[in-house]
């Protein structure tokens, strides 16, 4: 069966819990500092993994001492890193605050992220189904690895994250759009709610538009239907990660053949079962642990 290609970022994660997050000029003392592996385009490698895909990440680390940690969960994985460059200088790095109620706050040092070039991208996809991007790497490679895939008959899954300027080429390349509210607020521009401000970026070229609402679940709309999902209940530990583990188990799930409500439905459980462990990789659940929290409420045929 065809698998996912991953084009996205690898990080390590500096990770310190502290009782909130810093205002601006304001320094709060934390606990201890938790290095662990991230980067949005290597978590969302590795939730599609651990959800069943076989999946393919493309991607570079510097040559230092963080590069082996940006890739050794993957590597327990069986994710194919083929892809992944070792390029001079830093391996990316993100420096995130957790609060005690479990939100967060990143900076992101690309490091060798900012390195990758489209000439890097695959030639040949016909291994692939399934394209998942995000929007922590050089613009260029994004739109470029989304209409190349797009062009190869691949479904092209795009993660606006972070907010930041997304050219009107890329989401016309993308067949599922997936935000938070304040992705969707900078693409949509904030005029109504939640469910209106997606369905208005249909028009601009994808044919579903998910929304991740944190504790209150998730809105997706397509040309005929809204889906809206509850949030499965948890008790939050920590939040990074979580919107990542919905897009890599997605992804997954729709490579695997389940309907969209079917596909959304394990990435929420999913999602919700990361919030319950600290750090973004290390959090993020394997597939029997999905199965078995979203065994009792999944859905048994397709929403309205």
């Amino acid at each position: 069966m065809p698998g996912v290609l991953v084009v996205g970022s690898l990080n390590v994660d500096l990770t310190v819990a502290a009782p909130r997050i810093p205002a601006p000029g304001e320094t709060v003392l934390g606990g201890e500092l938790q290095v662990s592996p991230g980067g949005k385009g290597a978590n969302q490698a590795l939730a599609a993994a651990r959800a069943g895909a076989s999946v393919s990440l493309v991607g570079a680390v510097g040559q230092d001492a963080f590069a082996a940690q940006a890739l050794h969960l993957l590597q327990a994985a069986g994710v194919n890193l083929e892809g992944v460059r070792a390029v001079p200088g830093a391996t990316g790095v993100a420096l995130i605050t957790v609060a005690s109620g479990g939100e967060n706050a990143i900076t992101v040092a690309s490091g060798a992220n900012a390195g990758l070039e489209a000439a890097h991208l695959p030639s040949d996809l016909r291994p692939y189904s399934h394209l998942l991007l995000q929007q922590e790497l050089p613009p260029a490679v994004t739109l470029s690895a989304a209409q190349r895939a797009r062009t190869a008959g691949l479904r092209v899954l795009l993660n606006a994250a972070p907010s930041r300027d997304t050219a009107p080429e890329l989401l016309a390349a993308t067949h599922h759009l997936i935000v938070n509210e304040h992705e969707l607020s900078a693409l949509a521009g904030g005029e109504g709610e939640v469910g209106v401000q997606a369905r208005a970026l249909l028009a601009r070229g994808p044919e579903a538009v998910t929304v991740t609402l944190g504790a209150r679940g998730s809105v997706t709309v397509t040309a005929g239907a809204t889906h809206v999902l509850p949030a499965h209940p948890v008790a939050v530990t920590d939040t990074t990660g979580a919107g990542d583990t919905f897009c890599g188990v997605l992804a997954a799930r729709l490579q695997s053949g389940d309907p969209l409500p079917h596909a959304l439905h394990w990435a929420g459980v999913a999602a919700a079962l990361a919030c319950t462990r600290r750090g973004a990789q290390a959090a993020m659940p394997l597939w029997p642990e999905v199965e078995a929290a979203g065994a009792a409420t999944r859905p048994t045929a397709p929403m309205p």
